[in-house]
């Protein structure tokens, strides 16, 4: 019989700020969030109480501290003097617990927006007082601790806003500026050991909102500059605050600047929509395009036909047959689209989902392209279906890329395309795995990076499938490829794969000591942990440490690769 070790639960109480405390739940050994994000150092749902004349709780834990947190909390306050609870948002690691502290403190009033407590409803099943907050609202708790609340809807679900306290000058911001990253520091102490975690939460779950970043931030300016970030994963901001907003300021304007557009609709709190459209957005954004989500439970009909009616490509899931607003908002979709689209749809496994085939029809018979099979999605999702998603929402991005790339391509100088084509490299082939799901690449540029430790440098693409595997932590095998028998190979990993497909099927291979594939016609193999990446424009520039290595034909050459152009592989 195998003994599964109990995952480490623990709670950390500091006080952050004037009559201000943090309750840091902390999650030491989560190594997944919602499945499609691999967490390299756990995560923390983070609570706070503010105390004037007034006391407020903004935002309570996840279930799985049920008892560890309500007795803590207990410890810190009599409950019957919560006079407010604020829910930032209403996704269950932050709610998780409001059920509880409602039935210790009924008499508070739950303030959240409109679309908050509505979910908040349907989550809890039980009358409670509330009070709806819209952008610029404020509640005086006394003792100078005024309550600002900012709306910032979409990230990373409908109903989220941030709450600006002018007596500490703390702003509360429950998903937004976080990070998946459990430590005992309070703060943000050591930025380096930070920084690969905060770009990753970013990337995976506002990257794709990199629109709705922009008109939350500029809502924030009307306000005084944040001396605390009260985020609701991972350290608080304080010693890089100034930095690390700048951060997602500068990445949210890249990803906004191209005029393509693709529209991700889904359907908030139905099924896995979020999840599988978060998936879906991703992908989409690491081929530059812009993307907008709107969530199709609650949106403005008139905004969502502008939307429809500017984007390149749309992205739809399959609405709830009993839901007459998402029904509607099909209709208004299908109304505003055009022949000049593609479209790609997906199946949210709601228990009521519509068939994904008719509306695939009706689509088709307006004339829009389809830029990636339709997704069913007919059980709990799993690794294998969340990265399909991502790898479709590439796809999809890449279709709707290609003649930005055919521009700049013309746009360099032919004299410095000529001279970097000249750049010589060797053939390899990247392998990785997670979980159940496999990935591979052709690679070219790689090169040994260090002595001691024995290191190696490779650029990815941000568009590959790949990317996703090649995070700080992440393990992957380097196949380099002999002279003598590398065109079998190259041709089989130089095919458009399409999404979800397995890229080994046909490939004789055996599994590395972590799981990914080692090819058996390689010349020889590196296994490499990913110690550090650096942005390099269109590349992420991986640096990883060699683990363990073998050459199976030591008296055959590597592959070479020459290009007579710079531009293009």
């Amino acid at each position: 019989m195998v003994t599964v070790a109990p995952k480490r639960l623990t709670l950390q109480v500091a006080t952050i700020a004037q009559d201000t405390t943090a309750i840091r739940s902390l999650d030491w050994d989560r190594d997944r969030f919602d499945i499609e994000f691999g967490l390299q150092n756990g995560t923390t749902y983070n609570s706070y109480l503010i105390r004037g004349d007034r006391t407020a709780l903004v935002d309570t834990s996840h279930a799985k501290f049920r008892h560890l947190y309500l007795d803590c909390l207990q410890q810190n306050v009599d409950p019957r003097t919560i006079d407010y609870l604020v829910i930032s948002h209403t996704e269950p690691d932050h709610s998780g617990l409001v059920r509880d502290v409602l039935a210790l403190a009924p008499q508070a009033i739950v303030v959240g927006t409109k679309v908050a407590l509505q979910f908040l409803s349907d989550l809890i099943h039980q009358p409670f007082t509330q009070k709806v907050v819209k952008n610029g609202d404020q509640i005086d708790l006394g003792q100078g601790h005024i309550l600002h609340f900012i709306n910032a809807p979409n990230l990373h679900w409908p109903d989220t806003m941030m709450t600006f306290d002018h007596g500490t000058q703390t702003l509360f911001t429950c998903d937004i500026f976080g990070m998946h990253y459990c430590s005992d520091a309070t703060f943000d102490d050591n930025l380096g050991a930070i920084a690969a975690d905060y770009r990753f939460y970013y990337d995976c779950l506002m990257g794709p909102n990199a629109r709705s970043v922009l008109s939350a931030m500029k809502r924030m300016e009307e306000l005084p500059p944040p001396q605390t970030v009260a985020n609701g994963h991972g350290p608080l901001l304080r010693h890089h605050v100034t930095q690390l907003l700048g951060n997602y300021r500068t990445w949210s304007q890249a990803q906004t600047k191209g005029e393509t557009t693709a529209l991700v609709c889904y359907m908030a709190d139905y099924g896995f929509s979020d999840r599988l459209s978060q998936a879906i957005a991703k992908g989409i954004t690491k081929t530059g395009i812009a993307v907008e989500m709107i969530d199709l439970k609650s949106t403005d009909l008139q905004e969502l036909r502008e939307a429809v009616e500017t984007a390149s490509g749309l992205v739809l899931c399959t609405p709830a047959t009993s839901h007459e607003a998402a029904k509607t908002a099909i209709g208004t979709t299908l109304a505003a689209a055009s022949g000049k689209q593609v479209i790609g749809l997906y199946e949210p496994y709601g228990g009521e989902d519509e068939s994904i085939d008719l509306l695939a029809n009706r689509f088709q018979d307006l004339g829009l392209a389809t830029a990636f099979p339709p997704i069913r999605v007919r059980e709990q999702p799993s690794e294998q279906i969340y990265q399909l998603c991502e790898e479709a929402g590439t796809d999809l991005g890449q279709r709707l890329s290609r003649k930005q790339q055919i521009e700049q391509m013309k746009s360099l100088d032919a004299g410095l395309d000529k001279a970097m084509g000249r750049l010589s490299g060797g053939l390899y082939i990247l392998t990785a795995a997670k979980g159940e799901t496999r990935s591979a690449m052709l690679a070219s540029w790689v090169a040994q990076a260090s002595f001691k430790p024995l290191g190696i440098t490779v650029a990815v693409a941000k568009d590959r499938a790949i990317e996703s595997f090649m995070h700080v932590g992440d393990r992957f095998v380097l196949n380099v490829l002999g002279a003598d028998s590398y065109q079998p190979l190259m041709q089989h990993f130089l095919k458009r794969f399409p999404p979800g497909a397995d890229r080994f099927a046909g490939i004789r291979t055996r599994p590395s000591s972590f799981g990914a594939p080692i090819l058996g016609d390689a010349l020889s193999y590196v296994e490499c942990e990913v110690a550090s990446r650096m942005e390099t424009g269109d590349h992420w520039l991986i640096y990883a440490i060699a683990l363990d290595g073998k050459v199976s034909r030591p008296d055959v050459l590597t592959a070479t690769h020459h290009r007579k152009v710079g531009n293009h592989y």
